[in-house]
């Protein structure tokens, strides 16, 4: 057992740990790495009102932190973590997650990203409603928050591998009072790696303790930066040790109405889930063989959407390989368990080849990724996985920006001289790997990989001279995001999906593909439009809360389908409002959540224009996610595009060239897309140019003063 008394305190501050009532502690914590500086502020109604907790709160804090000049390396910029008033409860399942929000080294934009593990319930039964971390300090420093001593703490940290899979079982062991399961289950970290450090594109790992296994393990804060912000503060951990959870931590307004909603949804997961999606025995992972029937899985940079090696990283191969034959949770009580992992995996390559590891995952975005590089090895997701993992690298931005450097490869605008010997083809599995240690060490063609596509595609045109349009057209990010994997083209929803959300290219505001493409049940603009303001809306109140999503849809009662709206899952948004009311003694309706979250919604795109971005440029798409770029592409699905022309565009394709009709589909795409956003904006209450008019922050009484003032500046 090693001491804790290694590290050395820089600053402490002593604490009564503030009751939770009703899901609230009533205070946040504020941490300044670089001066020391350690205070608790108030969680005022005004915030919970407005801002619910959880992303909203982060949100709010990090406006009040910043200035519109701040840039995501500043002292200034926050990361600040919360979990929502229903994190922590254990009577219904998928409450257990946080959200991280920042201003993001990809995009420059304000970041939020969620993520399981206990980290966020300890955090609240410490006494935090959430914590914002904020300076750059001169050492590599740890903060403690211990909820049993009642004390904070700055420590230095000596440790000199700060790479996940060690420093969290370093650190969980140190802080536990003891090595017994329940002392180790009481502790949770914050952590990420050296590829944090030497990319934009480092993610946190929350951890948890897993029981059966007897181990450590993480979930993933993966998008926008947020652990390369982390570890430009200098920050190697955060540490927090929680005094225990209960059914009622949360002290809720009724534990019985929580106990009611949950035992319901418990009763579906555990009779319907294994005929339904199987999240308990397979988890995201079956969606692969899903995307690929339907011509949705990415490959060679989202050129395609099958390939006929997909079967070989399918649902099967992992159900095999997962480990402990039952359902894995990361967080308590919850019967979806859909957090999987292989033990005893041997890595072949890097600092830790020979070692046997164990990988969390995979989840779909990690192997279809890998399917994107064209590598369909599931020693290759397994081994790319962990490493990215443990190195605090997002799996999708790391796949994602990997594919488009290997379709320039295949276009000649590199070379093995500019990529400094590494063959980038598609499926080149030991080239990926190569770049993947590059990146975590800040060395070779890593280093250019890592700054993400947006990067690449200005040094790209720059320095090699390529088509800046070519590089526009398949350089898959929005806003500097990389997209996640899904192939978008012929969902016009989900092509507004991901270009209308509000961090960047992420699937989780609102997954339209299913509704849209294959069940056509949003045909109008008019239907696409009202499903990208209420998906959105919806998703981001489980962010509010720390709800995971996954139990609203992944698993659905039997009756769901002779519903009037079963997209909505309405059993499911009616236990949701029932929770809610059953935490915090507020009775709401499904209109109540939708309002919450346009709240929060409508301030992060101001919270967007008051930091330079926000507008309509900034909601443009690459066209590779409208269409086909190239010829190629349209060859491949001849029969479909040329009956598009003629039956949706009205073009006769008979007689054109194949790089005709490939621009002839792009001007009807391309004004169809544009027509959406224009709807989507009217019915968001915001102006032509994506910007939320004050007559909307009035209607959601959000027109604080400086809020309408960055508004009113731009009508």
């Amino acid at each position: 057992m090693t001491s804790a008394a290694q590290y050395r305190v820089i600053a402490e501050m002593e604490y009564t740990p503030a009751a939770v009532e009703r899901g609230y502690t009533g205070k946040t914590l504020y941490v300044n790495v670089g001066n020391g500086a350690i205070e608790e502020r108030p969680v005022t109604q005004q915030m919970k009102d407005l801002f619910i907790g959880g992303r909203g709160f982060g949100l709010w804090r990090l406006w009040n932190a910043v200035e519109p000049s701040t840039k995501w390396n500043d002292p200034e910029n926050e990361i600040v973590v919360s979990p929502g008033p229903v994190a922590g409860t254990t009577a219904y399942p998928g409450s257990g997650k946080s959200i991280t929000v920042s201003l993001s080294p990809l995009t420059g934009n304000v970041i939020d990203s969620n993520a399981g593990g206990y980290f966020g319930p300890y955090l609240k039964f410490s006494g935090w409603d959430a914590i914002e971390l904020q300076g750059k300090a001169s050492e590599n420093v740890i903060v403690l928050v211990d909820g049993v001593a009642g004390v904070i703490r700055l420590l230095a940290c000596p440790e000199e591998d700060v790479n996940t899979h060690v420093l969290a079982d370093r650190l969980l062991k140190t802080f536990a009072d003891s090595e017994a399961p329940r002392d180790l289950a009481a502790v949770s970290t914050v952590t990420t790696g050296v590829g944090a450090e030497n990319t934009r594109m480092g993610c946190l790992n929350l951890s948890f303790f897993d029981m059966k296994r007897q181990a450590v393990r993480v979930k993933q804060a993966g998008r926008g930066g947020t652990g390369t912000v982390f570890r430009d503060k200098g920050v190697a951990a955060i540490v927090v040790k929680s005094p225990g959870v209960k059914p009622d931590s949360n002290r809720p307004a009724d534990l019985a109405q929580l106990q009611a909603a949950g035992s319901k949804i418990n009763k579906e997961i555990l009779e319907l889930d294994e005929s339904q999606c199987d999240m308990r025995r397979v988890g995201t992972a079956h969606l692969v063989e899903i995307m690929d029937e339907y011509d949705l899985l990415p490959t060679h940079n989202f050129k395609f959407g099958a390939h006929p090696d997909a079967g070989q990283i399918a649902s099967s191969i992992w159900r095999a390989r997962f480990g402990q034959g039952m359902p894995d949770g990361c967080w308590l009580g919850c019967t979806m368990s859909c957090s999987h992992a292989v033990d005893d995996f041997e890595l072949r390559t890097g600092p830790y080849a020979g070692t046997k590891v164990l990988v969390d995952g995979p989840e779909y975005e990690t192997a279809a990724g890998c399917s994107n590089l064209g590598v369909y090895d599931p020693d290759f997701v397994l081994e790319a996985n962990f490493y990215c993992d443990t190195y605090g690298i997002d799996t999708i931005s790391y796949t994602t920006g990997l594919a488009f450097a290997m379709e320039c490869f295949e276009n000649g605008i590199l070379d093995t001289e500019k990529t400094g010997g590494l063959d980038l083809s598609f499926g080149n599995a030991d080239a990926a790997l190569k770049i993947l240690h590059q990146m975590a060490r800040g060395d070779g063609f890593g280093v250019v990989v890592g700054q993400g596509i947006r990067r690449m595609k200005a040094h790209f045109a720059s320095e090699y001279g390529a088509d800046p349009a070519f590089l526009r057209d398949i350089g898959m990010e929005c806003k500097g995001l990389e997209y996640s994997e899904y192939v978008t083209k012929e969902s016009l929803a989900m092509q507004g999906g991901y270009g209308l959300a509000l961090k960047g290219a992420q699937h989780d505001e609102a997954w339209l593909i299913f509704m849209d493409q294959v069940r056509n049940q949003i045909p109008t603009f008019a239907d696409k439009a009202e499903a990208l303001h209420y998906y959105p809306m919806w998703r981001t109140w489980f962010g509010l809360v720390g709800h995971c999503k996954l139990p609203w849809n992944d698993i659905q009662p039997a009756d769901n389908e002779q519903t009037a709206e079963p997209a909505k899952v309405p059993e499911h948004v009616d236990n949701y409002c029932k929770v809610f009311e059953g935490v915090t003694g507020i009775s709401v309706g499904p209109d109540d959540l939708i309002r919450q979250s346009e709240r929060v919604y409508t301030f992060q795109r101001v919270f967007g224009v008051r930091m330079g971005f926000g507008t309509r440029e900034h909601d443009a798409i690459p066209y590779r996610s409208v269409g086909p770029v190239t010829e190629e592409e349209y060859d491949s699905r001849v029969d479909r595009y040329d009956a598009q022309l003629r039956d949706e565009a009205g073009v006769d394709p008979s007689g054109k060239t194949t790089a005709e009709k490939v621009q002839a589909l792009r001007a009807y795409r391309e004004a169809q897309y544009e027509e959406l956003v224009d709807r989507v904006y009217e019915r968001r209450g915001w102006t032509p140019d994506g910007v939320p008019t004050l007559a909307k922050l009035q209607e959601l009484g959000i027109d604080l003063p400086e809020v309408a003032a960055v508004v009113e500046s731009h009508q």
